[in-house]
């Protein structure tokens, strides 16, 4: 936020921002070199001269933050400007709401647990937790990861908040979510806390989709109220790695528990707004880069599948229009292991895509085809 300072400060308050100023402007030259320094409406403002300014910057963090400051790097019009604003005031936040949405959810996926429990073949209370247990373990962990790498790179967050859902016909949740308080300080914290949470809630739908895999069952014929439902590419995979591709598989509450968990990934992985895939492509690519990426990667996603994703892509659309605020320190670039680390995200994303029959079938064709040239 911007600080407009009245005319009319007393004599007393005009000193102690006089001695403030004094303080901002020592401690940047400290690790700028600057080239100007001015007030821009009562916000001190600095172009400073390039150099490799990440470590700089973070150092820079460090010593306002004694004095409740931040520093923002952009580049602009081909200068490299540095503004030092006032440091939001950070509200607590209330512990007891994250307890009572974690309870409300257990309640509701228990709810939804046992509605999708096969009748006569899994005990309904058995399944009804199981079900719990491993689709609140994918969202917990996941969150959990956002809030470690929030953590490490010195971001406030709150703990996870858990958005209880319809229990019937559906799975019981929203899903769930931190707050993140404060901005992240550089395009590497950026990436971090937003591929934290999708990669690593990424390998736990996988285990517990190998698990369900194990323990589902495979009739002779399709029981009576059951159908087909979309599954991701890689949950397709490990059923026919796991259980030699049956003609059906009749999956446990657990193995769906798994697909859910895939396509939480997926709809996180969309390079949209405030989703974690907007963080990663913001600090990726820069802010014009990424809004045509997240609108190719919707009409990708809408091309695959229609049926499936068109309430999704209406959503990511949304988030996209969302202007992304960025880092504080929009200059510095994103380390090379990161940009390597983006090939990963890429095949994440791909293996929780759930094509449509007639897609999957004509991707089989062009493989078959491509493999017999």
């Amino acid at each position: 936020m911007c600080s407009n300072y009245s005319t009319e400060h007393s004599e007393e308050e005009s000193a102690q921002t006089a001695a403030s100023l004094e303080q901002v402007q020592a401690m940047v030259i400290e690790e700028f070199g600057i080239e100007e320094s001015f007030l821009d409406h009562g916000t001190p403002t600095f172009h400073v001269k390039f150099t490799e300014s990440k470590n700089a910057f973070l150092r820079l963090m460090k010593r306002l933050d004694t004095i409740n400051f931040i520093p923002i790097l952009r580049e602009e019009e081909g200068k490299y400007v540095l503004r030092v604003i006032s440091k939001p005031i950070i509200k607590p936040s209330r512990i007891s709401i994250n307890l009572l949405l974690f309870l409300a959810t257990i309640g509701t996926t228990l709810l939804a647990g046992y509605f999708i429990t096969p009748i006569g073949w899994v005990d309904p209370l058995i399944g009804a937790s199981t079900f719990t247990v491993s689709l609140l373990a994918i969202l917990g962990v996941h969150e959990l990861s956002h809030k470690l790498a929030a953590y490490k790179h010195g971001i406030e967050a709150s703990a996870p908040y858990f958005i209880p859902g319809p229990p019937l016909y559906g799975i019981g949740t929203f899903g769930a979510v931190i707050k993140q308080k404060s901005p992240a300080p550089n395009k590497d914290a950026l990436f971090d806390l937003g591929i934290s949470g999708p990669l690593i809630g990424f390998i736990v739908a996988v285990e517990v989709a190998i698990i369900g895999i194990s323990i589902s069952f495979t009739p002779a014929t399709v029981p009576p109220g059951a159908g087909p439902f979309p599954t991701p590419l890689f949950f397709d995979f490990l059923t026919q790695v796991l259980r030699y591709n049956p003609p059906i598989l009749f999956v446990h509450p657990v193995a769906f528990a798994g697909v859910v968990g895939m396509f939480v990934t997926i709809i996180n992985l969309i390079p949209a707004g405030m989703l974690d895939g907007g963080h990663t492509a913001r600090a990726l690519l820069g802010r014009k880069a990424n809004n045509i990426v997240s609108i190719i990667v919707i009409i990708i996603l809408l091309a695959l599948n229609p049926t499936l994703y068109w309430l999704i892509a209406i959503i990511a659309f949304f988030f996209s229009m969302q202007k992304h605020p960025g880092p504080l320190d929009d200059v510095s670039k994103l380390s090379m292991k990161r940009k390597f680390a983006t090939i990963l995200v890429v095949v994440v994303f791909i293996l929780c895509i759930a094509p449509s029959p007639y897609i999957l079938e004509l991707i089989q064709s062009m493989l078959k085809l491509a493999i017999g040239i």
